[in-house]
């Protein structure tokens, strides 16, 4: 079980890791998203979410005439904009098949503030890895995280004084600290390390394990209800071909207000816009029930009138619902996201420490530290890169939503390729240079990024940091304070790397005897 845990985390560990820290970070996406776009308003003020609807639904008619759907969330207290996204009409096979855009929920028409993706790219980048196809993205993800669970459970067994451990913490004692800190980080947020994980499988269900539904519903009309458990997303059916004009999808909107509550209305779909058999679906929002199975009201699309309405499914979708909700932890008020995102913070570290600790533990039986074998040195690169460097990847993503003209275009995907670009600069980088000397450069270039970070957009932009607490926004003044957090973090680090000398170890031949009488014991 030791080995299996070793080397479970081990071989799939720089990628956990960094799913782990996107993951953790995509907790607040809305609220990084609010920062990369300082030109949009601070967050909604008292907008009409029915009047807001109208008029990207007004704006979306023209913008994407054509498409055979469209669809675009409410604005809310998380995010000053409203996200939207329509089918691309006659779309050449091995484009895109979808086009996506931000609007003004006071004017309804496309923001002016600078084009990003924002917060969003850490959460895609988590499941996904963004420029991979999505398919084989997904499939790598739930490969990483079934090694993920078997680590968990494999280390559970092998650690048997594991909440023993937890109180325990041997500071300056080299290879015994490093596995204190993995114990610890590992006991704090065990159930909720195994509840991430194997609710992250959960998730993407029937793309990893398809074959019992596939038994199950084998007519198209029997996979239909069993999507129809799963989205509230309605496929576009076949048009009419008679043209007739949307009605009013404003009042569709305050019927399901007066259903479920004012602010609690999250998102609208409209399939068919334009034609005789248009429909308009009004889905509940996902901030007061932890589930995610799908709840919306289902209008007919030119008379406005309330066709049906989905509030149950099975057994079995609930299940999936809120198993699907936990993982996403969109149900939870700003307290709760806190604590998701420090137990997640934790896991980052979890990950980490267990990959350092593998180096450090096996640096001390290697035969000449200085002249590694490829496979120490290689994992030894990787783990340089993949936490010291994405921490740097990262920021740059950040310094690139500020730096970059706010006219360019593809301005967005020229952030994401400044943080791939800086990230294999930092796998390069760790190549190159002695580890110890790699680790303290590329923590230290990580923290001075995070601490100039709220001076560089003090420079560029009208909200500084002063002005963000004056006005009493907390989101941005926030975000910006915990840049300052983590740049201490990363300080911290290369600090105590730099403090840390190499004992002096015994002499080659030294270590020889004690291997030998290390295989002579394995071998007795």
């Amino acid at each position: 079980m030791s080995d299996l845990h070793t080397w479970a985390g081990l071989l799939v560990g720089w990628i956990l890791y960094a799913m782990f820290l996107t993951g953790t970070v995509s907790y607040f996406k809305d609220e990084t998203s609010q920062w990369m776009r300082p030109e949009a308003p601070p967050q909604r003020a008292t907008v009409d979410a029915a009047q807001a609807a109208q008029r990207v639904a007004a704006t979306l008619g023209a913008l994407a005439a054509g498409s055979t759907q469209w669809s675009f969330d409410l604005p809310s207290d998380r995010s000053n904009v409203m996200s939207a996204f329509w089918r691309v009409p006659h779309a050449t096979p091995g484009k895109r098949a979808f086009q996506e855009g931000t609007f003004d929920a006071s004017t309804g028409l496309r923001t002016k503030s600078r084009d990003t993706l924002g917060g969003e790219f850490f959460y895609r980048f988590h499941f996904q890895f963004y420029y991979m196809p999505p398919l084989w993205g997904r499939w790598i993800a739930g490969f990483c995280a079934m090694f993920m669970l078997v680590a968990i459970v494999s280390g559970v067994i092998t650690h048997k004084k594991i909440f023993v451990d937890f109180f325990t913490f041997r500071g300056g004692k080299g290879q015994r600290s490093w596995l204190d800190a993995h114990n610890a980080l590992s006991v704090f947020g065990l159930p909720f390390h195994a509840m991430i994980t194997y609710t992250g499988l959960v998730t993407l269900m029937t793309l990893y394990m398809p074959w019992g539904a596939q038994t199950a519903f084998r007519t198209p009309a029997q996979r239909q209800a069993m999507t129809a458990q799963r989205s509230a997303f309605i496929q576009p059916g076949k048009p009419s071909g008679k043209p007739a004009p949307l009605a009013p999808v404003d009042a569709m909107v305050r019927q399901a207000q007066a259903r479920w509550g004012q602010d609690n209305v999250g998102r609208v779909t409209v399939t068919l816009p334009g034609d005789a058999d248009a429909r308009v679906a009004v889905s509940r929002g996902e901030a007061a029930r932890v589930s995610m199975s799908p709840q919306y009201m289902l209008f007919d699309g030119v008379s406005g009138k309330l066709i049906d309405v989905k509030e149950h499914v099975g057994g079995a979708a609930q299940t999936r619902g809120v198993l699907y909700a936990l993982h996403l932890g969109r149900f939870s008020d700003l307290h709760l996201r806190w604590l998701y995102f420090l137990v997640s913070l934790g896991g980052a570290a979890m990950v980490g420490t267990g990959l350092v600790m593998w180096t450090v533990k096996r640096r001390q039986k290697l035969r000449d530290p200085a002249r590694p074998h490829f496979g120490f040195w290689l994992v030894e690169r990787l783990n340089i890169a993949s936490i010291a460097g994405l921490s740097v990847a990262m920021t740059a993503y950040l310094w690139a939503n500020r730096l970059l003209p706010v006219a360019m275009g593809d301005r967005a995907n020229a952030e994401v390729n400044v943080f791939f670009a800086v990230w294999s600069a930092a796998l390069l980088h760790a190549m190159t240079r002695p580890a110890r000397r790699a680790w303290i450069e590329l923590l230290g270039l990580a923290a001075a990024l995070l601490a100039l970070l709220p001076l560089l957009n003090a420079v560029t932009t009208q909200r500084p940091l002063w002005r963000s607490i004056a006005e009493g926004d907390w989101v941005f003044a926030g975000f910006e304070l915990m840049l300052w957090v983590f740049a201490a973090l990363h300080g911290l680090l290369a600090w105590r790397v730099a403090r840390d000398r190499p004992r002096a170890g015994a002499s080659t031949r030294d270590r020889t005897v004690v291997m030998d009488r290390e295989r002579e014991k394995e071998s007795a």
